[in-house]
């Protein structure tokens, strides 16, 4: 059962603004299910609008972020709680430690690197959280086609594959994680068997 959600996304405001209005709309639905939301603690961009999103929508927001990042001009300091770290792998360990999903946003080589770390934790056994991405204007179908071809040619199993969840709508990303089950088969990259 989810009780928490992890959401890795963009800290850029200069970006179209549909990008910010799916932000605090995922924001808010994360709070109407009564999910505890965690995130980097960013004031800015999308992270600032998911977090607001949330918060307007009654719910509770932890944002944990590293101390170089602690500024007036970065950090969100209305939120349930903000936790102050030492660095980025503390941040990410402490977020990948007390959330039971996780969900990637629109963003750049940050969002990027969170996503595919902790699919790939996903992939090696672990963790057996529900891990999403939303959509928002097709931002990710250059990467779902690399995907696709990384597994066309052979780099990815299938079942690999199904590790992850993906929507364009927020509730639909949301309903999709809820119904989480792991595929079979996931120890076949270790044993080698087909």
């Amino acid at each position: 059962m989810i009780k928490s959600v992890c959401i890795y996304c963009g800290s850029s405001d200069k970006i179209h603004p549909q990008y910010l209005e799916a932000a605090r709309q995922i924001g808010a639905a994360v709070a109407r299910r009564g999910w505890v939301l965690w995130y980097g603690a960013g004031g800015t961009g999308l992270m600032g609008a998911v977090a607001d999103g949330a918060l307007q929508a009654d719910g509770q927001v932890i944002g944990v972020m590293p101390d170089l990042f602690y500024t007036p001009s970065l950090a969100h300091f209305n939120l349930t709680r903000l936790e102050v770290v030492e660095s980025m792998h503390q941040r990410k360990a402490r977020l990948a430690e007390q959330a039971d999903a996780f969900i990637a946003l629109p963003g750049g080589y940050g969002t990027l690197e969170e996503f595919f770390e902790i699919l790939t934790w996903a992939q090696i056994g672990l963790h057996s959280k529900p891990v999403g991405l939303l959509n928002t204007a097709c931002y990710f179908d250059p990467l779902l086609a690399m995907i696709d071809k990384a597994q066309q040619e052979g780099f990815i199993y299938g079942e690999h594959r199904l590790l992850f969840a993906h929507a364009e709508q927020p509730e639909a990303l949301l309903d999709a994680l809820a119904n989480h089950q792991a595929p079979p088969g996931l120890e076949r990259w270790l044993t080698r068997q087909d």
